[in-house]
């Protein structure tokens, strides 16, 4: 190996053991991955876009439309109800679909370069003890899968004064097998069973029609239960349903693009459970079917909002994704709200939270492109990191610890000397730029560190002269 430079912290006697990160430019791991989505993006009200900037300038790949504009998809948006509102109607007919507010929405997430990610299906009903308004089962899984089949044509293929918009990804339903009794699930109004039946009718009606296109789903919520000591029978539940489905589409020959899951631990959790995910995929076959946690979020805690401590802990899961068998992620969610699955946004300035700076980081290993071997040593639980390299020679290494101690850390940069680059004959510089977020600085250029504080998230970029 031949060092071209090295930055040597100072300062190793702080109280934590020193974080020692070795960058191996000679060893690419594949692409920077799309694990930076979101969830529903910030609208203000129901026609307002104005936060949507703050997508782009991150560089989000895309935003699952579940839940959006609240609850009942505020009765315009995304929902197949909101869409095609009498379901007894001619569904070839497109004076039967009401796609307006959707076509906005739609619109300026692609006019920001986000590219939407559609869950068919409908928003989650808190209370169903009081009553159910949509999420039964449809009445004629076949007509509703054709229904769907005009929703995408009308945003892929201009149907119905549509568009041609990049939509990839259609995802059937959301997390159908929540609670394991019918009457309180606030997602799906039936059985797993009845579900898995939907999912059949759907699936190969609409890979029929769109085989260019990735269909999958569930979008499973108890995945963590495979890794728990005494799961809840609830999560028991869950996690059947999980095993349940590999096999009856394994079964029943049924389309899987991609399997889509959730999970609202932590960084080191999450990390194991991406990895049962792909085993238990593999073990069943689906080797080649794509990994989306399209929803997570660090242990939500209304307390954490606008913290270090949050942004430190997104970061960190953003490159535990970025390093482990998952192909794509999106947190939930982008919302400008109160609650405490809106990590990014502070809804009364309508400024972005530090969390927000973690997305903001991590985009600048995304524009790099091309993922490099990071070898990590010595630190204390909490410390994370990933790099990356760029078609122009640039290097991008972000590092992140979510722990209560300052770490001291050694940061070096490496490159096979028989490695031939289009750059071997240019000088590399040290940092060029260093960019923090803690507890007193929020995406703040600064000298380069001795030592990484306390619920922090650095940047690090080098460039060649």
């Amino acid at each position: 190996m031949k060092r071209f430079f090295a930055i040597v912290a100072a300062g190793c006697a702080l109280g934590a053991s020193a974080f020692t990160v070795t960058v191996d430019l000679s060893k690419e791991t594949g692409p920077v991955k799309p694990v930076n989505g979101v969830g529903q993006p910030p609208l203000i009200g129901m026609g307002d876009y104005p936060m949507f900037r703050y997508l782009k300038d991150a560089g989000i790949p895309f935003s699952r439309l579940h839940d959006v504009g609240g609850m009942y998809g505020r009765g315009i948006f995304v929902d197949i109800p909101n869409l095609f509102r009498d379901f007894d109607a001619d569904e070839a007919d497109p004076a039967n679909y009401d796609f307006a507010f959707t076509d906005a929405l739609i619109g300026k997430l692609v006019e920001n370069g986000v590219e939407p990610f559609f869950r068919l299906g409908v928003t989650i009903e808190n209370f169903p003890e009081v009553r159910r308004y949509r999420i039964d089962l449809p009445k004629d899984p076949a007509k509703w899968a054709r229904i769907c089949e005009h929703v995408i044509r009308h945003y892929t293929e201009g149907w119905a004064n549509g568009f041609h918009h990049r939509i990839t990804y259609w995802e059937i339903w959301n997390e159908p097998e929540n609670l394991h009794d019918p009457e309180i699930n606030q997602m799906w109004h039936g059985s797993f069973d009845e579900y898995c039946r939907l999912y059949e009718v759907a699936s190969k009606h609409l890979k029929a029609a769109f085989p260019h296109l990735k269909i999958g789903g569930p979008a499973f919520s108890g995945i963590q239960a495979a890794l728990q000591d005494d799961p809840s029978p609830r999560d028991r539940h869950r996690l059947a349903c999980f095993h349940q489905f590999l096999a009856y589409v394994k079964e029943h020959g049924c389309p899987m693009d991609f399997l889509s899951y959730h999970s609202y631990d932590g960084p080191d959790e999450l990390g194991a459970q991406i990895g049962y995910v792909r085993k238990q995929l593999d073990a069943a076959g689906f080797v080649g079917v794509e990994t989306c946690l399209n929803e997570w979020l660090p242990k939500p805690n209304h307390d954490k909002l606008g913290t270090a401590l949050q942004a430190a802990e997104i970061a960190a899961t953003l490159l535990v994704f970025q390093n482990g068998p998952v192909d794509s992620a999106a947190i939930y969610d982008a919302r400008c709200n109160t609650g405490d699955y809106s990590p990014l946004f502070n809804p009364f300035t309508y400024e972005p939270h530090k969390a927000y700076y973690a997305f903001m980081a991590f985009n600048e290993l995304r524009k790099r492109g091309t993922a490099v071997r990071v070898f990590c040593d010595g630190a204390s639980s909490g410390a994370f990191a990933a790099a990356a390299r760029g078609e122009d020679g640039s290097v991008a290494a972000m590092l992140v610890n979510c722990g209560e101690e300052t770490v001291p850390f050694t940061l070096e940069v490496d490159e096979d000397s028989k490695r031939t680059t289009a750059r071997e004959d240019s000088k590399r510089t040290a940092a060029s730029r260093c960019r923090i977020t803690d507890a007193t600085r929020t995406w703040e250029e600064a000298p380069l560190p001795s030592a990484l504080p306390p619920h922090s998230i650095l940047l690090v970029e080098f460039y060649p002269e």
